[in-house]
């Protein structure tokens, strides 16, 4: 496994709880990432070799604006490209997306903002359209990340209909438990692939304020503060890991299947599937399906 991306999770707390989130996030959440921990990081990517892009994410990456800065700093001496994934909630007006952006700039090669009707009352809010101007003001390159709501309207009219630029959800985290209500179902045996992650040869993984290296969120390949990233990524044998092999093999289907899960007889979708049945797998496989926090048993609400 040879990564060029690594995406840090630097904390699971959010401003928001949108009901499309993967890892719960909320104003609840517990886990963030101390100074020393992002420079562990830092350095076992670097040692890794082959990295190229470090993301900082969330939750949301700027409710610890200093220590933000700070990690975008370290990283883009260390010769990293820099993204970042945020709401821009801290974007109320020009003046003070300015503030917030300019010890960035010059650092950041990517700032992707989450706009769309999870995060606000209109598509592109106020603090999106603030974010994009004081970016463009600094030189940040800024696009967007859109989910769509489908599930808003008839699914049966809207389905293959999502405005370009937009993404569909994808249901699993938060998604899984407060959306797949809304929308058609299709029968679980014809998910037969993963379509969203490349569990053979990933390019980048996620880590977490506990160490957790996600191939796909609340899927562990290991823990880097017990076992070097290096290590993690030599060990890693797609075919033999017991969540990743099955779903190589035959999709969500086949990890039903392998490990005989009881199923309802239609799901919104491969991830809806796939997150029921790792839930049900959780207790045998806990190091693997963790944290608490992206399977919603963490969240206080």
């Amino acid at each position: 496994m040879r990564l060029t991306g690594v995406h840090l999770l630097l904390t699971y707390e959010c401003n928001f709880d949108c009901d499309h989130c993967f890892v719960w996030g909320s104003p609840q959440q517990q886990g963030a990432m101390d100074w020393e921990q992002v420079c562990e990081i830092l350095e076992q990517s670097k040692r890794l070799g082959g990295v190229e892009w470090i993301y900082f994410e969330g939750g949301e990456p700027f409710l610890d604006h200093p220590k933000l800065v700070k990690a975008v700093q370290r990283a883009n001496q260390m010769g990293f490209r820099v993204g970042i994934v945020s709401n821009a909630f801290w974007a109320t007006t020009v003046e003070e997306a300015i503030a917030q952006l300019e010890p960035l700039a010059g650092r950041v090669e990517d700032l992707s903002i989450s706009s769309d009707l999870y995060h606000a009352d209109e598509s592109s809010s106020p603090e999106t359209r603030n974010a994009r101007e004081a970016a463009q003001r600094l030189g940040i390159p800024v696009d967007f990340i859109s989910i769509e709501r489908p599930e808003a309207e008839d699914p049966t009219a809207v389905i293959g209909q999502i405005p370009a630029g937009a993404s569909g959800v994808m249901h699993r985290g938060r998604a899984a438990a407060k959306l797949t209500g809304r929308i058609a179902k299709t029968p679980w045996d014809g998910f037969t692939a993963c379509p969203f992650e490349d569990l053979r040869d990933p390019e980048r993984v996620h880590v977490d304020p506990f160490g957790n290296v996600h191939i796909c969120q609340g899927i562990s390949l290991g823990n880097l503060f017990r076992t070097p990233l290096a290590q993690i990524c030599a060990d890693y044998i797609p075919e033999q890991h017991p969540i990743a092999g099955p779903l190589l093999e035959g999709g969500p289907a086949a990890l039903t299947r392998r490990f005989e899960i009881p199923h309802a007889d239609s799901y919104a979708d491969a991830c809806h599937l796939c997150y029921e049945t790792r839930c049900a797998l959780r207790e045998r496989f806990p190091e693997i399906l963790t944290p608490d926090q992206v399977y919603g048993e963490a969240d206080s609400r």
